[in-house]
């Protein structure tokens, strides 16, 4: 989740590869030859020195994504004794709570909506998932994104409405005519698939009017739903165990594990072949000690670099706006078109978020001069003008994270973020405008009711404006809409 750290081990070898590279230069008899013939005698499946890095960093960034989602369905849904553990496939999890900073699994969570999660397993057979009527005022989503983290379909106030339905959600490999009773089908490329169920939650209050909501939320299979006999069950899983903090040290043992899970598709059959020439795909286990010395370098050296590329990706792939990141990279299969970088920047920006028309998620970890934020050092505070605040359909909020893990902070006054349902609360300015507190200490009974407290370090902050609108004023298109957030200011 974060990109590789550059250790000692790294250092050293990227030094005697570099040397042994510039000194083999028309010699093939360098350590370098030496090492590939090496190899080669002792079968291990692996290309030249400068292939091996370059596969290494295209998969590294490829498989990022896949790995990350994996070790979440494992911590969320197959470890049954993980603190983050939900319940088992194609069984919702209910969340009467909002996220905190206990929760470690996803980075960037939001504290936003309650989440009702549901891991499918489509293998055996389609779900069917059902939803209630929901009161029109009340915003409510069901993302559906499979094991290449596309999003490939939503339900919920934007897509579909408020009314009462049911829907279809089939593997790759189902064929089949909408059964009667079904409003739409939804297609993952992948057997096994996240329905994230966000649901408004106006003040701590209302948690009860949720829980009525989420009871509302039924999955179960076609068979089921159609009173027919059930088919035969899918064959069990040994799973890889996996957590999302291990994905640094057994990141391609993840990917090994993720890609069997992941059927081979036009977009990447040609960086699979290249990852199975050195041993990485369904079926193979990968071990970096068995690789020769140079060629483990590289292969470090590859995923610092690929690393270094997607974090490269997060900065300067989106339009900067009073010192906030804007862009648009959450998408389905159609929308990302084999662009493995966006995909990789989307997951390590926040993975599992929305699509633009769905949210939009400008994000900053500097003031509007461009320096750091850190607070250690400043207090801040955010002005929305009179009469300007986040232009949305449904409702708006900016979260705080600690910037190293993307985590929520734990604080005095357990807030985490300050959203539009607590407007009626907050003070505005005799203008007019609304300024927020964005800093470690209490900034005074006064002002307390716009307070986001801050790490004693540096800062992430996330803007979530839930079903953007899309006429002016508006934040899209994402990086080009006539809204603009405005920039965090240091306190004098």
């Amino acid at each position: 989740m974060k990109s590789i750290g550059r250790s000692a081990l790294v250092v050293a070898a990227f030094l005697i590869v570099s040397a042994t590279l510039i000194a083999g230069c028309g010699n093939r008899n360098d350590a370098v030859s030496h090492a590939e013939k090496l190899d080669a005698v002792n079968g291990v499946p692996v290309p030249s020195i400068e292939q091996t890095k370059a596969i290494a960093e295209e998969g590294f960034i490829y498989g990022l994504p896949l790995v990350m989602n994996y070790a979440v369905m494992n911590e969320y849904a197959v470890d049954t004794k993980s603190s983050q553990f939900k319940a088992p496939f194609n069984e919702i999890k209910n969340e009467h709570r909002v996220s905190t900073y206990e929760d470690t699994a996803v980075i960037t969570p939001n504290s936003d909506t309650p989440y009702s999660l549901l891991w499918l397993d489509l293998r055996a057979e389609p779900m069917v998932l059902s939803v209630s009527a929901v009161a029109k005022e009340r915003y409510y989503s069901v993302m559906l994104c499979d094991g290449n983290t596309y999003n490939y379909g939503y339900i919920g106030s934007r897509a579909t409405g408020s009314d009462p339905g049911s829907y279809l959600v089939v593997g790759p490999d189902w064929k089949g005519e909408t059964p009667a009773g079904i409003k739409k089908v939804f297609y993952s490329t992948t057997p096994f698939s996240l329905a994230a169920f966000r649901t408004q939650l106006f003040n701590p209050e209302d948690m009860p009017n949720v829980e009525r909501v989420q009871a509302g939320y039924k999955a179960q299979p076609l068979s089921a739903f159609l009173k027919q006999p059930a088919p035969p069950a899918a064959p069990k899983i040994d799973f890889l165990p996996a957590t999302t903090a291990g994905i640094k040290t057994n990141f391609y043992e993840y990917l090994d594990a993720a890609l069997q899970l992941v059927p081979p598709s036009e977009e990447d059959k040609d960086i699979r072949a290249r990852l199975a020439s050195i041993g990485i795909g369904p079926g193979k286990t990968f071990e970096l000690k068995d690789l020769s010395p140079e060629h483990r370098a590289v292969f470090l050296l590859g995923m610092k670099e690929g690393g270094d590329k997607v974090t490269k990706f997060l900065s300067s792939g989106m339009k900067s706006i009073n010192g906030w990141n804007i862009g648009s990279f959450f998408g389905d299969r159609a929308f990302y078109k084999g662009d493995w970088l966006m995909r990789a920047g989307a997951a390590k920006g926040g993975i599992y978020g929305n699509d633009a028309v769905e949210a939009m998620y400008p994000f900053t970890r500097t003031d509007a001069a461009g320096e750091v934020l850190d607070g250690s050092k400043h207090n801040y505070t955010l002005t929305f003008p009179s009469g300007q605040l986040p232009p949305v359909n449904a409702f708006w909020s900016v979260t705080m994270y600690d910037d190293k893990s993307q985590l929520l902070i734990k604080n005095p006054i357990n807030r985490y973020l300050i959203n539009s349902p607590m407007l009626p609360g907050m003070k505005k300015n005799a203008d007019g405008s609304l300024t927020l507190y964005i800093q470690k200490d209490s900034p005074g009974k006064a002002k307390e009711a716009n307070w986001l407290p801050a790490p004693n370090e540096t800062i992430y902050l996330v803007m979530r404006l839930y079903w953007p609108k899309d006429r002016p004023p508006s934040i899209l298109p994402a990086g080009e809409g006539t809204w603009k957030p405005p920039g965090v200011e240091a306190s004098k």
